[in-house]
This record gives C-alpha cells, sequence and structure tokens, in this order.
C-alpha cells in the first residue's frame, strides 16, 4: 500500500489548472497549425492566426487563453494500492481549484442553485469529479478546463440499433451543424458510444483528451471517426464560424458495449482552446 497525502494533490490540482489554462498542450497547437496549411480561406487562415498568436502571448505573459475559465473537471485513476491520508479527497481537490484560480487570476464560473439564484460560489468549486480504480499504486490526475459555450452543445441520442452506424454518423454531425459558430470552431468533437445514458457521456467527454487527431486504435472505430470528420469539414463552417474547409480538428470517439435494446449515442464538443494538463503522483 502506498500513501499519498492530500495536500500533494491539493498542490499539484492547483499548479495544473493554472497551467492549463495559460498554456495549451503542444499537440493542439500542431493540430491548428495543421489546420491552418489544409485552409483555402485567407479569411479563415487569418482567424487561425490570431488564435496562435493569442495562444503564444499567452504563454508569454502567463495570462489565460480565454476570458472563460471553465468547470473544472478533473478525472482520476486511482490505483487500488493507493491511501489517501491526511484529509478528505474531494475537499482536497477542490481546494486545490480554489488555491489554483485565486493564484492563477482566473475567472470563476461556478454558480449555486443554478435554476433560480445562480449565485457565484467565488472559487470555481466544486468540481466535476470522474474516478476510475486501476491495477497498481499510481494516482493520476487530469484536469480539464471546460467553457461554457462548448459544453452547452452538448448532446445525447438514445437511438434504436436499428438506426446503428449511419444513425451515429448523421446525430454527430447534426450536432456540430447546429451548434454553427457557439462553441468557438474548429472543434474537437468528443463522442461515446454505448453503455448507457450516462456512460456514454462520460466517454465521449473523455475522448477530448486524446492527442488531437489520434484515431482509436480500432480500425473500424478509426474510420468511423474518419468518415465524421470528413463530413463536418464539407458543413462549411469554419474558424469561429467565418466558413472554411476547416471545421474540427479531429474526431475522438470511444466505444463501451450497450444493452441489446440500446444505442446510446452521446456528443461533447471543445473548442479550439483545448485546456488541460495531467500528473501522476
Amino acid at each position: 500500500m502506498r500513501d499519498i497525502d492530500c495536500r500533494q494533490i491539493t498542490e499539484a490540482v492547483s499548479a495544473l489548472f493554472q497551467e492549463a489554462c495559460v498554456c495549451l498542450p503542444e499537440d493542439v497547437l500542431i493540430a491548428i497549425k495543421r489546420a491552418k496549411q489544409r485552409e483555402q480561406s485567407p479569411v479563415a487562415q487569418g482567424v487561425l492566426d490570431e488564435i496562435l498568436e493569442n495562444a503564444k502571448i499567452a504563454a508569454e505573459e502567463k495570462l489565460p487563453l480565454c476570458q472563460d475559465c471553465g468547470v473544472a473537471v478533473v478525472f482520476l485513476e486511482v490505483g487500488q494500492e493507493v491511501h489517501i491520508t491526511g484529509g478528505d479527497l474531494r475537499q482536497a481537490i477542490d481546494e486545490g481549484i480554489r488555491q489554483g484560480y485565486a493564484e492563477g487570476y482566473l475567472r470563476k464560473s461556478m454558480v449555486r442553485q443554478p435554476f433560480s439564484a445562480r449565485v457565484n460560489t467565488k472559487d470555481n468549486t466544486p468540481a466535476v469529479i470522474h474516478t476510475d480504480i486501476v491495477p497498481g499504486d499510481k494516482f493520476k490526475m487530469t484536469v480539464m478546463s471546460k467553457g461554457g459555450g462548448s459544453e452547452n452543445m452538448s448532446r445525447l441520442f438514445m437511438l434504436t440499433p436499428v438506426e446503428g452506424r449511419r444513425g451515429v454518423v448523421d446525430c454527430v454531425v447534426r450536432t456540430v451543424d447546429e451548434a454553427g459558430s457557439n462553441p468557438c470552431p474548429p472543434v474537437i468533437v468528443g463522442v461515446g458510444i454505448g453503455g448507457t445514458a450516462e456512460m456514454a457521456l462520460i466517454l465521449a467527454k473523455r475522448a477530448l483528451l486524446r492527442e488531437v487527431g489520434k484515431p482509436n486504435p480500432d480500425t473500424e472505430v478509426a474510420e468511423l471517426e474518419k468518415e465524421i470528420l470528413k463530413r463536418i469539414d464539407n458543413l462549411g463552417i469554419g474558424p469561429m464560424g467565418y466558413g472554411g474547409r476547416v471545421t474540427a480538428l479531429g474526431v475522438h470517439i470511444e466505444v463501451f458495449p450497450a444493452h441489446i435494446a440500446s444505442l446510446p449515442v452521446a456528443v461533447n464538443l471543445q473548442c479550439h482552446s483545448a485546456r488541460h494538463s495531467e500528473i501522476t503522483l
């Protein structure tokens, strides 16, 4: 059994969110640069140049990439031989967010009683936490600052099995088409297929953490990603909705077995400012 102190988790969470909100991951930057090479519209190319310039300034000046510093989403992979000591895990994570958002001068966007009073919590807590128990004695944290504009475009479809592959393609493309410029394209399209309603939604969110454009290792799923990406780019929405060839940087699909009567499909869109960071303790 390996002990990990809550104070170490708090420090890590604080640092991770400050890094994520300021520095775009290298794979995202590469994907945007490749998008500019593929893009033919001068206006769209100009938009992509501005996105890259914004990322450069944010990293150099230690400023948030976007004014919307998002919901604090945390994915945990907790080794079954890990013992958390010195406090409560959730409280340790929330304290890290509280410190990180204050020290990094990041906007706090979480509100209590969202259907009525909508009073800001003033520290961007509580976190949205997804936990997997895995073999070993490691503790991995991946944080994501998920902006409201792209998150609002999430969709869940409970298809019937007869709708099959074609139904999956159509509902994903329709989601991006209806979203238009709202999620700040070029987007990354996370898709979860299978499981139950909530499982599909988590799969779609988790898919956004994959290296941008890296295909699913299952060749059939990879072909599905390729087809959907082609159809999305043919929509002509383009960077920030100004038109062009590039509407998505990638389509990432994760699949889980489903009930014989079900075909859940969830879509979670990520704006071009795909902010996430990770650490293994």
